[in-house]
């Protein structure tokens, strides 16, 4: 009995720490953030460089989510999953705005992976590819689920959620463990293809 009521108390701890961090946990201000992270924009907040790093626990106008939380919103037909993950290879073509890939890349399934949008500074090109996508992924409507992810340790995921919420998206999810955690919690991921540049 006494056992039991050990275990039981540790699990309980644990509930209780983890409903605290997602519940009260509150997002980190632009002054502290560069002043405990370095490569921070003071003026936009944006992390500009060296992406794959530890990020903050939380974000403002997003909730974090785990395997398992995105797991059961994956089983939701309205909700988009967003992977913005950099590519590796020479860019996108300017004459056919297709991506240049050369490294395969693999993610988890139901995503939409918008390449470099991520990054903390964005070329106008970039921007609008983002926004645009965005618009017709979530078709016009700001309340629709997002869940944006990369990999782990990756400010690029943390960037993209703060740019969504920047432009009005308020129905925002951020998991941070990306598809490293979805494969250690032995899920497979499956190839991604990048969305084309519309260059028209």
């Amino acid at each position: 009995m006494r056992y039991i009521i050990i275990i039981m108390t540790g699990v309980m701890l644990a509930f209780l720490t983890y409903a605290y961090n997602r519940i009260y946990l509150p997002p980190i201000s632009i002054s502290k953030l560069s002043s405990q992270y370095k490569y921070i924009d003071p003026k936009t907040g944006y992390r500009m460089g060296h992406y794959r790093a530890p990020t903050p626990d939380s974000i403002k106008g997003a909730i974090r989510i785990t395997t398992l939380e995105l797991e059961k919103m994956l089983n939701k037909p309205d909700v988009v999953l967003i992977d913005v993950m950099a590519h590796i290879g020479a860019g996108w073509d300017p004459l056919s705005g297709e991506w240049l890939i050369s490294k395969p890349r693999f993610h988890i399934p139901r995503s939409i992976w918008l390449p470099d949008v991520g990054a903390g500074s964005l070329s106008p090109e970039l921007k609008k590819y983002f926004k645009s996508n965005i618009q017709r992924l979530t078709n016009g409507k700001k309340s629709r689920p997002l869940i944006i992810y990369c990999q782990s340790d990756c400010w690029m995921s943390w960037n993209a959620v703060r740019r969504l919420a920047s432009w009005g998206y308020d129905n925002l999810f951020w998991y941070p463990e990306g598809h490293d955690g979805w494969v250690e919690a032995n899920h497979n991921l499956v190839k991604a293809s990048p969305i084309p540049l519309n260059v028209e």
